[in-house]
């Protein structure tokens, strides 16, 4: 069986730290409209394997070694161009190398240094490389797209684009185009993603299924089957119980 740990970043407000070890079937990663950067020992080289992995529109399966371990370190929504060096909507849907955003060697030290200290047992010493080397890259990037938060709030108000749009001051083309750098899609989907994972939070916590349609948004319960089912691909009562609904 997978396992699954995470804790609050100390770097942005809303970053978070995990760990998982690889069960032995495919682990059902979720849509959450962030971007996270990720070591794994399940990659090639000695030191294992960095990657980042962008902001999903449908969950993905995720494929490793059982017992194969990774450590992340997951931005909130709008937070990962800073640190990555690119737009959000680059890595939409996909998994790269972080060598293909930053410099090689750099990659390579970062990667063979948390190695070290996982194999020695530091597992809090290893999230907190990648925390510090995440922490660099913030403080000399730019300040973040004011905006943001605002978009962010609308979208889980549930409030339309024309909306959103009027409230933050930008045409609709202009919000759209802000979205896609900042979180990976536009705010129509990045509405439809948030949504989702306010439910699946109730769900959890053993809330009905109809209050929790009522309680997240949806039009009614039968909104709520189709929303989950297209964008994890099960329906809520299996993800519920299968591996991966972390």
């Amino acid at each position: 069986m997978s396992e699954y740990h995470e804790r609050r970043a100390l770097i942005g407000r809303g970053a978070v730290v995990w760990t998982r070890t690889a069960g032995t079937g495919p682990q059902r990663v979720l849509p959450d409209g962030c971007t996270d950067l990720i070591w794994s020992e399940a990659g090639s080289g000695p030191g294992g394997e960095l990657l980042v992995a962008g902001p999903d529109t449908r969950a993905h399966l995720a494929l490793g070694p059982p017992g194969s371990r990774a450590v992340g370190l997951r931005f909130a929504p709008g937070t990962g161009p800073a640190v990555l060096g690119v737009p959000a909507h680059e890595l939409r849907d996909t998994r790269v190398p972080l060598a293909a955003l930053w410099p090689g060697a750099e990659v390579r030290r970062l990667a063979e240094r948390i190695a070290t200290e996982r194999a020695a047992g530091r597992q809090a010493a290893a999230s907190r490389l990648l925390e510090e080397a995440a922490g660099d890259r913030l403080r000399t990037a730019e300040p973040p797209d004011p905006l943001l938060a605002a978009i962010v709030a609308g979208v889980s108000r549930g409030t339309g684009v024309a909306g959103i749009a009027a409230a933050v001051g930008l045409g609709e083309r202009q919000l759209h185009r802000r979205s896609l750098a900042a979180f990976g899609y536009g705010p129509k989907t990045l509405g439809r993603v948030l949504r989702l994972n306010r439910a699946l939070d109730l769900a959890r916590a053993g809330v009905p299924f109809a209050e929790v349609a009522a309680t997240a948004g949806y039009a009614d319960q039968a909104h709520l089957a189709r929303e989950v089912r297209a964008l994890t691909g099960v329906p809520l009562g299996r993800l519920l119980r299968g591996p991966g609904g972390e």
